[in-house]
């Protein structure tokens, strides 16, 4: 029979954090998170200090059939308006009853709350990894980007869910895209010295101060995303931090005008390439030494971000952003990109993207329901 339990102890949430292992075990596409980050995640992270999330567990006797967290974002909330929850770190065996007894309690929980919507996947915001795969599935996922198997969209389809947004993600393979930004960077960059505005990478000696003016950035250049909240100093340092452990500095590329942050791209090796061979996500007793001397291996990145704040798009930045990454790209002599994510409908971006031979290769749903 099977039955729902709320995490609690720390037997629970490590095996909630490992369930997805099992799950996929044999599947040459997942890649496990690790033990370590994801625990930090569920338990330490800035978003705790001003919201709450509840996990939970389906069980069928005594084995583990599925997982789900039910999120409530104050902050998301606050900033947009809104009485969402949200979902998350959902998996889930291929079982109807199953993912309706799960999407069950996580709706009860959050009504409880007074959430009157149920929008996900999202962990805990579209700032965090976000979106269900919904085409694309020969591949694994590249790093900070999610992965499930396709029988899950027929689940959420079954269950009710809805459509609120598609997020698109581009590959660019070596040789196979238009290099003409990068051509023209040097050009670009001496025209813009013109307003006093200057191409530069990232200042890793004083990476706290420039991690300050880049959130400052962030918030204001992705403002108008749907289901946009920003982040505030505590998260937006958590995720510096993490990115600061695997940054190639050369693939950190900030526009400046006086002194002032007006844009940023912003590139990060695919160390998923390495961790898809770490057993269960534990780092020891190896998974550390696959890490540490596999990143000479990375034959891929991910531009992450890339964004210009409004007053200064439009002059020419977004193209030496792009410029220069594609250039150290090239000098890298790297086999792939993927640019992600876009949302479907920002036309501007996308068209950019396709312009320079993007290929949109893997697809991801952001789902919504009453209730």
């Amino acid at each position: 029979m099977k039955n729902i339990i709320t995490v609690k102890s720390k037997k629970d949430l490590g095996n909630f954090i490992d369930f997805p292992h099992d799950l996929y075990q044999g599947d040459p596409n997942y890649v496990p998170e690790l033990f370590i980050a994801q625990k930090d995640l569920l338990t330490t992270h800035p978003f705790h200090k001003h919201s709450t999330l509840q996990c939970f567990l389906a069980y069928d006797g005594d084995k583990i059939v599925g997982r789900i967290a039910a999120i409530l974002n104050n902050a998301s909330n606050k900033f947009n308006n809104t009485t969402d929850g949200f979902f998350g770190f959902f998996d889930v065996i291929n079982d109807n009853e199953t993912a309706k007894l799960l999407f069950d309690t996580a709706a009860s929980w959050l009504k409880e709350k007074g959430a009157t919507k149920m929008i996900g996947p999202v962990n805990f915001s579209t700032n965090e990894t976000c979106g269900m795969l919904l085409e694309g599935f020969n591949s694994p996922a590249v790093v900070m980007m999610t992965y499930n198997a396709p029988y899950y969209n027929t689940l959420l389809d079954e269950l009710g869910f809805k459509k609120q947004v598609d997020l698109l993600a581009w590959q660019f393979k070596a040789g196979h895209y238009d290099d003409k930004s990068a051509k023209m960077t040097d050009m670009l960059v001496e025209r813009l010295k013109r307003s006093d505005i200057v191409i530069r990478k990232l200042n890793m000696k004083d990476f706290k101060n420039e991690a300050a003016k880049l959130r400052e950035v962030y918030n204001r250049a992705w403002d108008k995303n749907l289901g946009f909240v920003p982040m505030n100093d505590a998260e937006f340092d958590y995720l510096a931090k993490d990115l600061k452990l695997i940054l190639d500095p050369d693939f950190g590329i900030v526009a400046e005008q006086k002194g002032k942050i007006v844009g940023f791209g912003l590139a990060i090796p695919d160390v998923n390439q390495i961790q898809i061979k770490i057993k269960k996500g534990r780092l020891l007793p190896t998974g550390l030494f696959k890490l540490l001397f596999g990143k000479k291996s990375i034959t891929g990145i991910r531009i992450l971000a890339l964004g210009v704040i409004d007053g200064y798009r439009k002059m020419g930045i977004e193209a030496c952003l792009y410029g220069t990454i594609i250039k150290e790209f090239q000098r890298k002599k790297l086999q792939t990109a993927e640019a992600s994510w876009t949302l479907e409908h920002n036309d501007m971006v996308n068209r950019a993207i396709s312009a320079i031979g993007g290929d949109p290769y893997k697809k991801y749903r952001i789902y919504e329901k009453a209730i």
